[in-house]
């Protein structure tokens, strides 16, 4: 679907995403980054859990949120990567609630 077009002279980073680790080129958004690399599941519906993928690519759908560094509802077409992120998949609400609320408590 997505091809990389990576030249010989790119700035790599490498990324993290579900624990899988991914050299990807500096620059590039999280979702792009993400599709290169052949990742098409971001994040799940709340109610049905459902697969989703980014949709619009700029910033207002909201279907490509993730978890990045434990920061959940992250518009991963709206974030640039950086060395050593570590990325995961949103999975419905109560997920996300849960880890919030976490980040709160370690604060």
């Amino acid at each position: 679907m997505f091809t990389r077009t990576t030249s010989d002279n790119a700035e790599m980073v490498t990324i993290s995403f579900e624990g899988r680790e991914f050299s990807v080129r500096k620059g590039l958004t999280i979702a792009a980054a993400l599709l290169e690399s052949g990742i098409t599941h971001f994040r799940e519906t709340p109610v049905s859990r459902s697969p989703r993928a980014p949709f619009c690519m700029m910033g207002a759908c909201f279907d490509c949120l993730v978890v990045v560094d434990g920061m959940a509802n992250q518009q991963s077409c709206m974030t640039r990567v950086r060395a050593g992120m570590n990325i995961e998949r949103q999975s419905g609400v109560a997920d996300v609630i849960d880890k919030n609320e976490s980040q709160a408590e370690d604060a």
